[in-house]
């Protein structure tokens, strides 16, 4: 083959990687509920906040209860109750096969009363009760159910028990291999799984890209070695492409990163959501939620839990949210993922609803994090670490015009 036409075939693989990652992340992320016993088109429900031991999803959060179905509308549409939930926080993202959010039902879109709503495949008919059509068969519904403290833990789970869907008994496909199998067992996953969820009319011209590698008929066993080595180059290099930006898509200020516009709802930024696939699979978009991360202080030091660091925040500078704010500490994996680290608090996070925080006398608040207790009064305040690399997540509920539009910034993180 000539060395133009490796060179096509080895962008045709990176390309089709990318493209397809977040079919296969979801794809394993179904096939860990189901082998704990979650069947499809059922809602599961996690009656406990996430912790150290959460490792089914990168960066989970340690606010809400989490509520996942996963749905199968190829036998005919299923109907979701959701029960009226008052002046708490609640979501439920209803994502596509490609985890673009194409629906929200909650607080901010559909109100505190709850509802049922009808969800229909791409070609159903559209009937029954409040409609709400999906690009592909294959649906992941993840409700976030905000907990506010340990004293509102059965008024959580009051909401979980009345959120339901009844729809058709649906056979899961599968088995599939992950994101790190070999290319050849990759590509082959990523084939069915296209077949059973085509990507839109949108998709095609960046798929006609793709046509060196056969994608739609994926046979491995057509290619010759040197084409095998491209392939193989091309994945290698998309895997490193996706644990690169990811939420942190829109520029830093002060540290922090940014959401891009399109977090979510990527249209065709395949590069934003193969990252956020491994980095922050199910994000919201920034009209509901807006993540912030920070790596690394502004001196280009990466965080380290053997230091200690701090985050000031001025009386009069606050988060301005609708909902809230919280403030998560993850170690990082050498994948590009991040969960929760072990510690003697068993915290998390530390947010507006944290209690007993200690502000100073001019009404500021400071966050300590580092592995070792900074000991009085800042213990209060403490967010431990792990004694290496760590991440922050800040998350915004709900964020005001301000945050959503730049008109307000995260203070940065500095050395204590």
């Amino acid at each position: 083959m000539a060395a133009k036409d490796l060179e096509a075939l080895q962008t045709a693989a990176r390309d089709a990687y990318l493209f397809t990652l977040p079919l296969v992340e979801i794809a394993t992320t179904r096939a860990r509920g189901l082998a704990n016993g979650s069947p499809m088109n059922v809602f599961g429900h996690m009656r406990r906040l996430a912790d150290h031991n959460a490792r089914a999803v990168t960066t989970p959060n340690n606010d809400t209860f989490y509520s996942t179905a996963q749905v199968d509308l190829s036998q005919g549409p299923v109907t979701i109750n959701v029960p009226a939930t008052g002046a708490r926080y609640f979501s439920l993202a209803l994502m596509d096969a490609y985890t673009n959010n194409f629906a929200i039902l909650g607080t901010r879109t559909t109100g505190p009363d709850g509802g049922t709503f009808t969800l229909v495949g791409p070609t159903d008919a559209a009937e029954g009760p409040n409609v709400v059509r999906s690009p592909t068969n294959h649906v992941w519904a993840l409700a976030r159910i905000l907990v506010d403290g340990p004293h509102d833990v059965e008024g959580a789970k009051a909401v979980q028990h009345g959120l339901s869907m009844q729809g058709p008994a649906a056979t899961p496909p599968g088995p599939f291999a992950h994101r790190g199998a070999p290319w050849a067992e990759y590509f082959e996953t990523a084939s069915q799984l296209m077949a059973l969820n085509p990507p839109r009319v949108e998709d095609r011209a960046f798929l006609a890209g793709m046509a060196p590698l056969g994608l739609a008929d994926f046979d491995a066993a057509r290619f010759s070695s040197e084409e095998a080595a491209a392939i193989e180059a091309g994945v290698a290099e998309a895997r490193v492409a996706a644990r690169k930006g990811g939420l942190s898509s829109a520029g830093f200020t002060q540290g922090w990163s940014y959401p891009s516009a399109r977090l979510g709802d990527f249209a065709q930024d395949y590069g934003l959501r193969a990252s956020v696939a491994v980095s922050g699979l199910a994000a919201l978009p920034p009209a509901e939620a807006m993540y912030m991360r920070a790596e690394g202080d502004l001196n280009g030091a990466l965080f380290d839990g053997t230091k200690a660091w701090r985050l000031h925040f001025p009386a009069d500078g606050h988060l301005p949210v609708n909902s809230f704010w919280s403030l998560s500490l993850y170690e990082a994996t050498p994948d590009g993922q991040f969960f929760f680290t072990d510690n003697p608090l068993a915290r998390y996070a530390i947010g507006d609803r944290t209690q007993g925080l200690v502000t100073n006398p001019d009404g500021s608040l400071d966050i300590w994090m580092g592995h070792a207790d900074p000991g009085g009064e800042r213990s209060a305040n403490w967010l431990p670490a792990p004694a290496g690399p760590f991440a922050l997540f800040m998350r915004a509920y709900l964020p005001k015009t301000e945050l959503l539009e730049g008109g307000y910034r995260l203070p940065p993180v500095v050395p204590a």
